[in-house]
């Protein structure tokens, strides 16, 4: 009688394995305990109904847009701490053209993409050719643009802000179109929301079902290794840097059509947010691993928390705290159920 047994590395993974092994599982899991959490201890009655979805999906979604493409540009093994601060840029150039030369705002929104993509170039181009860790790359960036913002907007406007984007040509357009609202029931949602939602659907189809995903994950995982086996990794990674820049000027642009203006340090600080939102979701920190999907969940639960914290009566002081209280525990548990998950092959 012959004995036979199972090779390991050909053993098949279960169903519940083949599930924990996707990287936006934890931060499932930690959003629906929040959205209990919240739930149960809201004092107004309004956080899991209509009204309150439409809360903290508008804070959500634009994290959750900029936070999408900081997450492939994670995954690919970057980082990018400029990100933030050029939602205010972008929006300061917007209302500086309007405001002081009276340009339509298609033009101005055109300029402001092109300025975007050309920083995000200019940070790709300067990571792969130097070899400098982005972190330093794009915290120099992140501190040139700031000051550029505040310095630049005093001496052209006289002030720390810029108005009158309302009234350049061209803007009720624009505005139906990045930064209208439309109801459900008797809620008013962002259109925000809807460009969250394909940019995630995109974003997911690009990871999972294209050659360009693929030299995502390869270029994070090992470079080495993926530049000898034909990966164009310094292409990939410039092209995200590029991306991740456009992504945070399309939010720029919603803001100063939405609040008809924007401030000189507009954005300052949420870099953090969208890295929070991208690591919450499984986004490893070194590279190789996440999803798009992980980080729109991220996103979500920083705005449940952002809403669910005032509903339930708590002192908003500690938002910040309870922000990273979440972000370790989902690295944490994130952590644990990859280590589990890879038991089998």
């Amino acid at each position: 009688m012959s004995n036979t047994t199972t090779d390991e590395r050909v053993k098949t993974a279960g169903l519940v394995t083949r599930i924990f092994r996707r990287p936006e599982v934890g931060a499932l899991l930690g959003a629906v305990a929040i959205f209990i959490l919240f739930t149960s201890t809201d004092t107004t009655g309004n956080f899991a109904n209509l009204s309150g979805i439409s809360g903290w999906t508008d804070i959500a979604a634009p994290i959750g847009i900029v936070a999408i493409a900081v997450s492939l540009l994670m995954i690919a093994g970057e980082f990018d701490l400029s990100s933030g601060v050029m939602v205010g840029t972008t929006g300061l150039i917007i209302g500086m053209l309007v405001q002081e030369l009276g340009m339509n705002i298609w033009l101005a929104i055109l300029i402001a993409l092109v300025f975007a993509a050309g920083i995000g170039f200019l940070n790709g181009y300067v990571v792969v050719k130097t070899k400098l860790p982005s972190f330093i790359v794009t915290l120099a960036t992140f501190f040139i643009l700031k000051g550029a913002n505040m310095a630049l907007t005093m001496m052209l406007t006289g002030a720390v802000r810029v108005t009158g984007t309302d009234k350049a040509p061209g803007f009720k357009d624009a505005f139906n179109i990045f930064a209208t609202r439309f109801q459900i029931g008797d809620a008013y949602f962002q259109i925000s929301v809807v460009w969250w939602i394909v940019l995630t659907i995109l974003a997911t189809w690009v990871l999972t079902r294209t050659r360009f995903g693929n030299w995502i994950f390869a270029s994070g995982g090992d470079a080495n290794a993926a530049r000898n086996a034909g990966v164009k990794v310094d292409r990939t990674k410039i092209t995200l840097f590029m991306l991740t820049s456009l992504a945070a000027a399309l939010v720029g642009i919603m803001f100063v059509l939405r609040l008809q203006g924007m401030q000189a340090g507009q954005g300052v600080g949420q870099e953090f947010y969208y890295i929070i939102a991208a690591a919450v979701g499984g986004t490893l920190l070194t590279g190789g691993a996440g999803s798009a999907i992980g980080a729109s969940i991220g996103a979500v639960i920083m705005g449940m928390a952002y809403i669910g914290i005032p509903f339930s009566l708590w002192n908003s002081d500690w938002t910040s705290t309870f922000l990273g209280l979440i972000l370790f525990s989902a690295v944490m548990i994130n952590t644990f159920i990859s280590r589990r998950a890879k038991g089998t092959k």
